[in-house]
Parts: structure tokens; sequence; C-alpha cells
């Protein structure tokens, strides 16, 4: 392959070499570089790939690209342009033969709601036929194979590289996160989303290693209205209008507002032993009644996205409906049994936004008490914390504080900074910091009637702790727990 077909949708300037130079491989990881690769300098937050320039030319490199001045070999080409993180996006592109282009790509991007509508479009469209990859927060779906996320969304690299191996496996379409992070960094600057959703916007993923303020964190996410056909968006949400005002895409709405173009009405919640769901009626541009198994408002949002979605594919009510009587998705209400007597459940809901909107549907329920276990991360803004203690201790009748992803702060650290927050409200709490007897504690102290919920690690099977990721899933220690109180331990 010739430097310059990696390059041919991209401006750029030759400062030394030629553009004809052939190339092997295309890497932005230099303990990636082969002989003849083209590398590509990514300035990061933690590491600057300019500074490796000599390193991956001694490794026989052909070319690289650049955004900063290099001192690199006279037979190295080098090609200087404006933004190497959006080079790689279409270089990458490139490289792969324009994967996105063989399938319809759906995009899901929102501050929360993304994952479950994910798996709920997919459901769906697999049950009418199609073959539908998928790139999420919890994993990557190819085919028959699926590979544990890193991020919600990956390299910009790697979106094309699962993008060639889907169209290899026989997919024709795809669905994934695009997160603001995704975004602002240009992961999937070039993709020519079929569709573009927009679920709802709330102060999350603001900090310095994230977002400067709110408002870029919606300016990133207004980006993927520019590379889309169709944009499906939430029209309740307040946001909705900032989002969409330079939007180049056409535009459908959803919600509960009479101005929606897909609605719901009628909602009634339904609740059976073991069981919590939701039935609502579908208006507007589509004319049915459906349940689904997870419950609350916010499961009416995101059923009512992924049947918004499916009937740009023709897929016939009764198949809808099947798949969303059906869809489940690991650590989002994720019910696990342990009791005749209570409730237990695990959501990855990890901000005061999340947090709000699932204790608050919870409540809807009118359960004897409502428990909520939760920690937060660390290295992270501390306005997370006294929120979701806030929302906590206002929402829930218990509030039991623990670890959550410490990281490199100590834990007792977080926990008293959750409590400040708690402190707004008089809410109940107690603070067990490790995190299995927090669990067991919840269980061992469960009353009939109650729901008790595991909130922020979700799907993730670890806890991170000073740079290390340690394995821990909440259902093994839930099992654990259970084999324990068995045993009078």
């Amino acid at each position: 392959m010739r430097l310059d077909e990696l390059l041919e949708r991209l401006e750029y300037e030759v400062i030394q070499g030629s553009g004809e130079t052939k190339i092997t491989t295309l890497a932005n990881d230099s303990r990636k570089v082969q002989k003849g690769s083209v590398f590509v300098c990514i300035s990061g937050a933690v590491s600057d790939g300019h500074r490796f320039a000599a390193d991956v030319c001694a490794k026989g490199v052909t070319a690289i690209v650049v955004e900063k001045d290099v001192e690199v070999p006279e037979h190295v080409t080098v090609i200087r342009v404006e933004d190497t993180r959006y080079a790689l996006a279409l270089m990458s592109a490139a490289y792969f033969r324009y994967p996105a282009e063989k399938l319809k790509v759906i995009g899901i991007t929102g501050t929360k709601g993304k994952t479950t509508t994910t798996y709920m479009i997919r459901s769906i469209l697999e049950r009418v036929g199609h073959k539908v990859g998928l790139i999420g927060t919890i994993e990557s779906i190819i085919g028959s194979r699926t590979i544990p996320a890193a991020n919600t969304t990956p390299e910009s690299f790697t979106i094309h590289q699962y993008f060639s191996e889907m169209v290899k496996a026989g997919c024709d379409s795809v669905v994934m996160e695009v997160s603001s992070q995704g975004l602002m960094l240009h992961r999937t600057a070039g993709i020519p989303f079929e569709i573009g959703i927009f679920t709802n916007l709330g102060k999350d993923h603001i900090g310095p290693n994230e977002h400067k303020d709110f408002d870029d964190y919606k300016r990133c996410k207004a980006m993927l209205f520019k590379q889309c056909r169709l944009g499906v968006a939430n029209v309740d949400d307040p946001h909705f209008e900032d989002i969409f005002k330079d939007a180049t895409c056409r535009a459908e709405t959803f919600g509960f507002s009479g101005k929606a173009d897909l609605r719901a009405e009628n909602v009634n919640l339904v609740s059976r032993p073991g069981y919590l769901g939701v039935a609502y009626h579908v208006s507007g541009l589509m004319d049915f009644d459906v349940e689904i198994n997870i419950p609350g408002t916010f499961s009416v949002y995101n059923s009512l996205t992924a049947i918004a979605v499916c009937r740009h594919f023709g897929v016939p009510v009764d198949k809808i409906k099947e798949a969303l009587k059906e869809a489940k998705v690991k650590g989002r209400i994720e019910m696990i049994k342990v009791s005749d007597e209570f409730t237990l459940m695990i959501d990855y809901a990890h901000n005061a936004m999340s947090l709000e909107s699932l204790l608050t549907t919870l409540k809807e329920y009118r359960p004897k008490r409502l428990v909520c276990l939760f920690g937060c991360g660390g290295n992270r803004s501390k306005d997370r914390r006294y929120e979701m203690g806030e929302v906590s201790g206002r929402l829930a009748d218990l509030t039991i504080i623990t670890s959550d992803n410490p990281r490199f702060e100590d834990p007792q650290d977080i926990i008293d900074d959750i409590k400040i927050g708690i402190g707004k409200t008089g809410g109940k709490y107690v603070e067990i910091c490790d995190r299995k007897e927090a669990i067991k504690y919840a269980i061992e102290n469960g009353r009939r009637g109650d729901v008790i919920v595991l909130a922020g690690k979700g799907h993730e099977d670890y806890q991170e702790i000073k740079g290390v990721k340690y394995p821990m899933d909440e259902r093994v220690l839930i099992a654990e727990v259970l084999e324990e109180l068995k045993e009078g331990r």
C-alpha cells in the first residue's frame, strides 16, 4: 500500500520524502510499529507520540505523520497535518478499505441509556435476520466473538479494524455507543453514520481529565449530528434544541411530548413476584402496545429509541414486541435472586443523573424500603461524590457507602466526600469500605418488601486500586456472601 492512498481524504503537507512511499502497517503505538510502518504521532493527555519519533525510526518505519516539528533521518518520509488524531481516523478507514461504507452504522450518544439501547436495537434487528455488530461500554460483538471493552468508544484504528472484521463475518449493520470523549478525540471522524441517536444530556464527564465544562461536553455530543444522515432525538430533553441547532442531518423525535414524532402514552408499571416492568402504548409514527421487563420511565425512553430506529429497517411490530419483551443487559437493572422476601439488583448508575433516575423509578414501585449501596471512583471530579451522596440521601431509605474503583485515592477520603452530600439531606447511612462486606450487610439486613440496589459497578468485573485492576464481580461476591450466610459465617 502507498502512503498517499491512506492520505487521500486528508489535507496534508509533505515535509520530506514522498507521498508515494510504500508502507506495510499503520500504527499510533510505538510498541506496535514494524519495518515499513507509517507511525502517527498522537499528542495524548499522558504521553506525546512525537517524543517517540526517533525510537520508531530506529525500528524501521518508512513514514511518520506529525502535527509538530520532529527530527528524523532523511530517508523517513514526514507528513504534516493539522490534527493527527483526525488524520489517524481517516487513515484507519482507508487502511481497512472503508469498511463503514459497507455497513449501516447506528451511533448512540447521550449521558445515559446508550448501552441498554444498543442491545435493544441489536436484539430487534437480529430477530428479523440482520447480522448486527456492536461496539459499546461492556463489549464489542463481532459475529459469535465478544471482546471486552476498554473504552466506550475505542480508538479509531480499532473501530475500523472491528468494522472490517464485521464485514468479513457477514454483518450488514453495526450499532455503537458514541461517547463525548470519542467525538472530542476524533475517534469517530469520517464514519458515515446512517442514524445518529441523542438520548439525553446531564452534567457528567466534566473534570481535568475529561471535558473542561458543560458547554464543551454539549458541543462534543452535537458533533455526531453533523456526520449522520438521520438524527433520532429525545425531544423531551431540555438540551435537545442546543444539540440540534447546527445539525446537518434530517431530524426525527421521540418522547412523551405531544410534539414528538413517536410517542409513549398510557404508561403503566407492571409488578409481579420477582418481576418489575413497564407497559405503554406507542403512538404517532407507529401504533401498538408494548411491555418490557425493565422497570421505569427511562426504560420507556430506551425502548422507544430502539423502536424509532428499527422502524427505518422495516421491522414488523410483532418482532419488535417479542424482542423488547426479552431484552436484558448485564449490569443494567439486573435482578439477582437472593431471597423470596426482597428484591436485589445490580446497576451501573455511577453519576448523580443516572442514580436519581434509577432511584426515582424504583420508588414508583412503592418498596417497603429502598436501599442503595454505592461508592465513587477515585481521581475523578469530587462534585460527582457530593451529588450522588445527596441524591441517595434524599431518595433512599438507607444508603450503604462503600468503595468503587478508588484508583490512586484513599477509599476513606472518597467515602468522606460522599458523606458531605448525604449530610445535606439527613438521610440514613452506614459506611462499610470493603465492598463484599457492604453487600453482605445489605443482604443480611434485607427486609420483606425491600428493593436493594448495588449501584456503580454494573457489568464491571474488577476493582481498580493504585493502577491495578483486581478481579471483582458483584455476582461472584453475592454468591460468596450467600454461601457464607448459609454456613453461618
